[in-house]
């Protein structure tokens, strides 16, 4: 499991870079591509810069699959890749679907793109904690302006909308019950029709890039399907749709699969599935620390 934008933080894979080559190269590489120095930004700040999303998504990206290079070379083998939102692009380079370079140069375009869509059409985001996914759904459909984005979790679900609607759509939800109902500090209503202008531009650093297909197998969060080509369409459906990571977790875990890893920064998508299937076997890599811990563990690194 690759993680989205939520998990971002100065000193993502820091300690990983100092340490281990493949981490190391993958900044090297990402600074080579974009043009400036990628781990002094992600190790040194600032944070004001590094928060923005057109800094923040080729940092994640790089974090990412530095970490999964780490992996891979330790002997790591999986079966489904699957991301979140941004993690999509991680899980794509991580089967083969597309080059590092090419999705670096995708997701900068993406953040450059997502946030003057944001800039031409305000809005922000908002958790729903407490509310069944049908009834934010519901509350959605009642409330001009607001959409589901992100269903995370049973119990958790972010919505996307203009500020006067999503204020509606909070009193709404507290109205049938809803627990809390949280803003989320970010810059604009992604996962919606308000970001749709973006999508225009993007398609030409789609349509040159090359695809292929995906090994081992990619899962989209987007439409809860193995997906094997036509990700020029996929991607650009993909954001300005929710991400149902609720829905896939509960399909893979259905279909056998009962082990999750979670590869880059953070430990969002972790306890997101401890929630949706407390059952699954769950770990996670995002510095030195949980590395040693995944090697102490033996389970995941065949080399380990």
């Amino acid at each position: 499991m690759f993680p989205g934008q939520g998990s971002q933080a100065v000193g993502m894979g820091c300690d990983m870079a100092a340490a281990l080559p493949e981490m190391h190269d993958a900044y090297s590489e990402a600074s080579e591509v974009l043009g400036y120095d990628l781990q002094d930004l992600c190790c040194q700040g600032p944070i004001d810069r590094l928060s923005r999303t057109d800094f923040t998504q080729p940092a994640l990206l790089a974090a990412s699959l530095g970490m999964f290079r780490v992996l891979r070379h330790e002997g790591l083998r999986f079966d489904v890749a699957i991301g979140h939102s941004l993690g999509e692009f991680s899980a794509l380079v991580a089967t083969g679907a597309v080059s590092f370079r090419d999705a670096l140069r995708i997701v900068r375009r993406r953040g450059q793109e997502m946030l003057r869509a944001a800039d031409a059409n305000p809005g922000g985001m908002a958790a729903v904690i407490g509310l069944d996914d049908d009834a934010v759904e519901a509350l959605c459909a009642e409330v001009d302006g607001v959409w589901p984005a992100n269903f995370n979790s049973p119990g958790q679900v972010v919505v996307s909308g203009r500020k006067p609607a999503l204020e509606e759509l909070g009193e709404k939800a507290r109205a049938a019950g809803a627990k809390r109902v949280i803003s989320l500090p970010v810059s604009g209503a992604f996962h919606s029709p308000l970001v749709e202008s973006a999508l225009e531009p993007l398609r030409e650093e789609f349509e040159r890039t090359a695809w292929h297909a995906p090994d081992p197998k990619f899962f989209s969060g987007c439409t809860v399907r193995y997906e094997a080509g036509d990700f020029n369409h996929l991607l650009q459906v993909q954001l300005i749709s929710p991400v149902r990571f609720t829905q896939s977790v509960k399909t893979l875990y259905e279909q056998g699969y009962d082990s999750f890893l979670e590869v880059g920064p953070g430990a969002v998508l972790t306890g997101l599935v401890k929630r949706i299937e407390p059952q699954a076997q769950t770990a996670r890599v995002a510095d030195m620390e949980t590395l040693q811990a995944l090697r102490d563990d033996g389970r995941y690194l065949e080399d380990g």
